[in-house]
This record gives C-alpha cells, structure tokens and sequence, in this order.
C-alpha cells in the first residue's frame, strides 16, 4: 500500500504501527523518525499542501487530520481530487487510540492497532472511573503560542493528559479546543507553573528568558518561583503515540510544584 500523510501524528501513528516503509510522501512537518522519513517527498506545510504533489505519487490512501485549524479547505481539495482519504479530528484523549484503531483498520494492521490503543488507554488511564484532579491540584498553563498566548481548553486532549499527569489548568472550565489568553487573564489565573510548547518551533529556540522578563507576569506565582518549563510540542501537540512522552513530562512538572 502506498501511503501519503499529512499530519505528524498520522505519521507517527504509522509508524508505530509498523507501516513507515509504506509511506511514499509527507507533510513538511512530519520529521520522527528522521531516518525514516529523511527521503521521502514533501508535499507541503499543513495548510498550503500540493493537491497535484499528492495525487502524483499515486497513494492508494491519504491520511488527513483536522486537528490543525484551517485545515477543512486542504480535506476539501483532497476530497474534490478523488484519491482514497481518510481523514481523522481527535479530540479528546479517548479520540487518540480511536484514531490508531482507525488507521490500523484503513491499512489492515487491526491486530498492531488494538495492542497500542490498549496500551494507552492504560497509561493514561481512560477506563478509570477516577473524577480526576482535586481542587488542590496544581495548575499548569500551557502555551501553544506566546504572543498572544494561546493555551488549550477543555475540549482539548491536553486537558485530559493534564488530569492523567495529576494537575489542572487555567481554561479547565471552557468547552473549547483553545484560545487566546491576554495578561489580565493570566494574572487572574495565576498558573502554579508554565508549559512552554510553541507550535511550529524547534525547542532549541523556545525563550523562557522572554516570559520572565514580562512585566505583566511578575506576580504570578510559575514566574515567582522559577517554574517556566520547556516541553517539546512533539509530545503535546501531536495526538499520537509520544503523548506519553509528554505525559512524563507533565507529571515531572507537576512534581515541581509539591
């Protein structure tokens, strides 16, 4: 089968998955595991991929994601070229080893695909009946962008890794995959810690420098006590299998502030 993603987690997911060797094209984003993927054409940045670049290497299925806002209009002229797409938009948590068996069905890997996806809901706990965080639980601002910042709500699989890694966070309340936060709401907030996951950027260029040199934030109490920590978008922002990358890293985080 021949295989063209266009999202790093869909990527991801196949290559966990044992199907790397059938991807004959990327995403220009799509960069683990490098000697993997170090070959293969580009088709592209998530919002201005190459419909003709796709349909020219020929797949026998495009995997597509949503989870990327503006990216409906890249699904639209996949869709309007007729090539075999499979398009996912998790989540929540729970959406993540949906999307695994998903895949795994759509590349007759159902077996592989069961066994991961039971293997993370048990890592991040998903049949526990457990209420989550309680109300002494530390609060974790995560931030997708910096200026302004972005950080993710309630709908958003962060929130449910959040609750997996034992914290909470400052848009817990908000039935929305993300939004800006401006400085008022931060101070309000006042985040026991801050995450910084800039999307798009290589975590050897994240400036923590910049969030305590702001003057707005000098009272909140991450900046009082030093806890501005760098977690690569990697293992945040992608709905796949290194969200336990990412879970570690948060317990560690959240460790910080006990």
């Amino acid at each position: 089968m021949r295989i063209v993603s266009l999202a790093c987690s869909n990527t991801e997911i196949l290559v966990a998955l044992g199907a790397g060797d059938q991807l004959v094209g990327v995403d220009s984003h799509s960069d683990y595991p490098r000697h993997l993927l170090r070959d293969l054409p580009r088709v592209g940045p998530d919002l201005e991929i190459d419909v003709e670049r796709v349909v020219a290497l020929e797949p026998d299925l495009v995997l597509a994601s949503l989870t990327v806002p503006g990216h409906e209009t890249v699904v639209e002229g996949m869709e309007a070229s007729g090539v075999p797409l499979l398009t996912l938009a998790p989540e929540s948590l729970d959406d993540v080893p949906r999307s695994i068996e998903a895949i795994g069905a759509a590349i007759g890997r159902e077996d592989r695909a069961a066994t991961l996806a039971t293997q993370l809901r048990a890592a991040f706990d998903l049949d526990s009946d457990d209420p989550g965080p309680g109300s002494g639980a530390p609060s974790i601002l995560i931030q997708w962008w910096p200026k302004p910042v972005i950080a993710p709500g309630a709908r958003s699989w962060i929130h449910d890794l959040l609750a997996a890694a034992g914290a909470t966070h400052p848009l817990a309340t908000e039935s929305v995959l993300s939004r800006p936060l401006d400085d008022d709401e931060i101070r309000a907030a006042d985040p026991d810690a801050i995450v910084m996951a800039w999307c798009g950027v290589d975590p050897a260029k994240y400036r923590p420098d910049v969030i305590y040199r702001n003057p707005a934030f000098q009272d909140i109490r991450a900046i009082r006590n030093g806890r501005v920590h760098l977690i690569p978008e990697a293992w945040l922002g992608r709905p796949g299998p290194r969200l336990l990358e990412g879970l570690r890293a948060l317990r560690g985080v959240a460790e910080t502030t006990r």
